[in-house]
């Protein structure tokens, strides 16, 4: 839904779409959706005044002692449940002593935006989100006949699952977001939907939504949605591409149609930051201990994990970090679906906008296979094996750290490394089986 200069009165809304309550929602800083169910006749007030979270409850760097952490609802992202239109969905911005908080995911994609138009231009970006259909104990594909090494594509897969994506692609028929296809990604049981681009804000927006939306639905159908990046080893991984392009008014500020591939001094220096920051990205892009078995992952069965395994950029190839179709966009094929929605906006867009202050080129394309001929390829750098060296990198980053913000960063790789520590106190079945006798 577009952003508009008059607020619409929710009260009102409420009165003529049936609406009795509503979710006002807010992501925090490990990308959890959190929640308050609020009666229609009360939300005239939170409108006003916002609704108030202990914020230490959630994941923040927050103490008890701390005020509420306040979440004003945005009027404008009103979606009504497609599964459950008697209650509404608003994102939230989130405030402590009436301030906006540099905590807040989405203040600080809204931070890059405004970043980005006093810079003369706006930012327009598209994600592809893929998941997997699991068992409600996530252990298993839901579909025990959808095992084929090569499945992607497979109509009969697909079909199987019609109810499900069918339910998901209606509401977003219904909620104007024009989804234009689906399909059976190259994983058993795994699945891409696809929705036109939009301004990043919005974009990040129906991101959010989206995953609670495919997660509930599926839930309805008796079967788990999972963003986890590499639920199964043997199967490919599902990543979260983040296509991207720069506009001023109707104008693509990358596009050049007398380069080569199609890109403007902009649009290389854009890709110029994605390139030079790329280690540090992965602390935002790639964001759990998971995340490292899906890129610099071997092969699969379906024979390509889909995934970069090298820092480089290329035309229309898919085995690169940063593709080029042309006309003026790029694709970042690094994330993967447990990112932050806005984190992976924001962090996109602070590396790029870095890139465009800075002038840092990119180098020259690699118009080659990483997959097979990645390793002839001696100066490319290479991507953190593990989620402890991305913390490094990112605490490291001088460059992406001035324009993101300490505000955000101190406290995301706090956070980030209780998690790491809480993977090293586990004890694998792997460790006691190889050294348990040695």
């Amino acid at each position: 839904m577009s952003q508009t200069t008059t607020v619409p009165d929710l009260a009102s809304i409420a009165a003529e779409r049936g609406i009795k309550y509503f979710l006002i929602s807010y992501t925090d800083l490990l990308g959890v959706q959190r929640a308050k169910l609020v009666p229609a006749a009360a939300i005239a007030g939170m409108q006003k005044n916002g609704a108030g979270f202990a914020g230490f409850a959630a994941s923040f760097v927050l103490s008890p002692a701390d005020p509420d952490l306040v979440a004003v609802p945005d009027a404008s992202t009103l979606i009504q449940l497609p599964w459950k239109p008697e209650v509404g969905w608003l994102a939230s911005d989130l405030k402590m002593h009436g301030e906006y908080i540099d905590q807040g995911p989405r203040n600080t994609l809204k931070r890059m935006v405004k970043r980005a138009a006093d810079a003369g231009f706006s930012v327009k970006t598209g994600v592809e989100c893929e998941f997997f259909l699991v068992t409600p104990d996530g252990k298993a594909v839901s579909d025990e006949h959808d095992n084929a090494a090569k499945c992607c594509y497979d109509a009969s897969a697909l079909m199987r699952r019609y109810e499900v994506i069918k339910e998901i692609c209606d509401a977003m028929l219904d909620l104007g977001w024009e989804p234009y296809q689906n399909d059976h990604e190259d994983a058993n049981g795994q699945f891409e939907m696809n929705w036109i681009f939009d301004d990043a804000l919005i974009t990040a927006d129906r991101h959010v939504f989206f995953k609670f939306m495919a997660r509930s639905i599926a839930e309805k159908h008796g079967l788990r949605a999972t963003f986890m990046p590499k639920p199964f080893m043997n199967l490919t991984g599902s990543g979260c591409h983040a296509h991207i392009s720069l506009w001023d008014g109707k104008t693509n500020v990358c596009y050049d149609a007398n380069d080569k591939l199609g890109l403007s001094d902009k649009g290389y220096h854009f890709v110029g930051g994605l390139i030079h920051h790329a280690d540090a990205l992965c602390a935002f892009l790639n964001p759990v201990v998971n995340s490292y078995k899906r890129i610099n992952a071997p092969r699969t069965v379906s024979g390509a994990t889909w995934s970069p395994n090298s820092v480089t950029y290329s035309g229309d190839n898919r085995t690169h970090m940063v593709r080029v179709p042309g006309k003026g966009r790029f694709e970042m094929r690094l994330p993967d679906g447990a990112a932050n929605p806005y984190l992976l906006q924001a962090s996109l867009l602070a590396a790029g906008l870095n890139g465009i202050e800075q002038k840092i080129h990119p180098g020259e394309p690699l118009d080659i296979n990483m997959y097979t001929e990645g390793h002839l390829v001696k100066d490319a750098k290479k991507l953190p094996l593990n989620l402890l060296d991305a913390m490094r990198a990112l605490d490291a980053d001088k460059g992406l750290r001035s324009v993101i913000g300490d505000g955000v960063v101190d406290p995301y790789l706090q956070l980030k490394q209780g998690e790491w520590d809480a993977h090293c106190s586990h004890l694998s079945e792997w460790e006691r089986a190889v050294t348990l006798d040695c």
